[in-house]
């Protein structure tokens, strides 16, 4: 049976992975996840896109899901990135992440390989099948050159282990067929903060959030304010911070928000190439954006 109740509702931290010396910094990783607790975040989500999966390798993949399963010790659920474009590498890491105590498994769609939207059916239901945690899906084709299209959505939703989906298409019009579709079949989460609360306006439970790294209690403002029905204020929120949000995602991401973590004195701004730093020139006009925005960050 379907599980009939989300994993969060609100936001999730989509949290950065902080390195130090080219490794991870775990000393940084413990203070930011103590932070977020603190802040009241509903969930956090560990090595993502903005954790920098991709150039962990599998060791500290495996290390950072359950390093942040311990820190967090059952305050908050831990949804663990374990997406891959190899489906057997992807059940693998799943399996570690069970092992370990995560709470939900986030599955991007493959990458570079592409797939059929039959390819992409069989693909996530072959590792739902093999899972004893609920999978959202993460929909993001601007990163993957693959999106998941309704019919396959309508198709997955009925799966019993398959819960949720992280939309980060950009298209509104596309969440709404979606949200007609699947009817209450899978919860969906904004993958965009420039678009919470018109996610939310047509029933998503949350998002899934690069700004709450820096500005979690904003964020859950936000959120909150929609699911208790009051746009108006969500709208006001929404409108009040997006000059902060954009400047998030002036250049790629993580490299905005690591920068402002590094900014704020939460950790370096050691990235993996091919991140890299951004320009002085930008890296200015990012600073003083957060310094208009300072005061009301926490």
């Amino acid at each position: 049976m379907k599980q009939e109740y989300p994993i969060f509702e609100g936001v999730g931290t989509a949290l950065i992975t902080p390195f130090r010396d080219g490794a991870v910094d775990y000393d940084a990783l413990g203070l930011i996840i103590e932070e977020q607790i603190n802040a009241g975040i509903d969930s956090l989500v560990i090595c993502g896109t903005t954790g920098e999966a991709s150039t962990l390798t599998d060791e500290e993949h495996r290390s950072v899901i359950e390093y942040s399963v311990k820190k967090s010790a059952g305050r908050v659920p831990i949804i663990a990135g374990t997406g891959s474009n190899d489906v057997a590498y992807a059940i693998d890491l799943s399996l570690h992440a069970c092992e370990v105590g995560a709470d939900a498994l986030l599955q991007v769609t493959p990458y570079y390989n592409k797939a059929s939207q039959l390819g992409l059916v069989k693909y996530f239901s072959t590792i739902a099948d093999e899972v004893d945690r609920p999978v959202i899906l993460y929909n993001v084709p601007s990163r993957t050159g693959c999106a998941i299209g309704i019919d396959a959505y309508k198709e997955l939703a009925e799966h019993p282990n398959i819960i949720a989906t992280k939309e980060a298409c950009g298209d509104i019009s596309f969440i709404a067929k979606l949200a007609e579709a699947v009817d209450g079949k899978m919860d969906i989460y904004s993958g965009n903060d420039d678009q919470i609360v018109p996610i939310m306006s047509l029933g998503g439970k949350g998002v899934i959030s690069v700004l709450a790294n820096i500005a979690p209690s904003v964020t859950l403002q936000m959120a909150h304010a929609c699911l208790e029905g009051d746009f108006a204020l969500g709208a006001k929120l929404q409108l009040e911070y997006l000059k902060l949000i954009n400047s998030l995602f002036m250049t790629v991401n993580p490299i905005p928000v690591k920068q402002t973590m590094a900014y704020l004195g939460k950790c370096t701004s050691e990235m993996r190439l091919p991140l890299c730093e951004m320009t002085d020139k930008e890296s200015d006009k990012l600073y003083n954006v957060i310094d208009e925005y300072r005061d009301r960050l926490e």
